[in-house]
């Protein structure tokens, strides 16, 4: 028993000139190809997008019942949506190979928190502190040329009316 085969070289060769080309089907014909490419990476940023909202911006459908609080989410979401890509973009820029995920992890074990201290008059001080970063959070922070601002003075409440007056 033998075994044999041939090389269909012109058949090889056309396969070959198209590896890692893509081949866009589109209805447009009077359209550039150029254009049509563009189209292509707008259609994958949109895509993109919609994955970003849904998962790194934990965005779910919400059913409202009136007009205004519908598009008061839409704009929410945009803004939302905004801030996450100018965030890519500076990540991109001064921490490469940090996404927005794992930066937004890494700085959310910061806390903002009011500590409320009684006063022997009735009043109560009101310290809003952050936490102190870790070492990690500090060199993000540097990276990308943050800085907190500097902790808030503390506030004082007006005394207590007493209510069996």
């Amino acid at each position: 028993m033998s075994f044999g085969f041939t090389l269909a070289r012109a058949q090889l060769r056309l396969t070959r000139r198209r590896e890692g080309r893509y081949l866009l089907r589109s209805n447009l014909t009077g359209t550039e190809p150029a254009q049509l490419w563009e189209f292509y990476l707008q259609l994958v940023e949109v895509e993109a997008a919609f994955k970003d909202l849904k998962s790194d911006l934990a965005i779910r459908p919400i059913f409202h019942q009136r007009g205004d609080r519908i598009e008061a989410h839409i704009f929410v979401a945009f803004l939302a949506y905004c801030v996450h890509v100018t965030f890519k973009h500076q990540l991109r820029a001064h921490a490469p190979g940090l996404t927005v995920r794992q930066a937004l992890e890494k700085l959310a074990a910061m806390q903002l928190l009011d500590v409320h201290f009684p006063t022997t008059d009735g009043r109560e001080l009101i310290f809003t502190r952050y936490t102190e970063p870790e070492s990690d959070q500090q060199l993000l922070l540097a990276q990308l040329g943050w800085q907190l601002p500097p902790q808030a003075p503390p506030r004082i409440t007006a005394a207590k009316i007493s209510a069996a007056m």
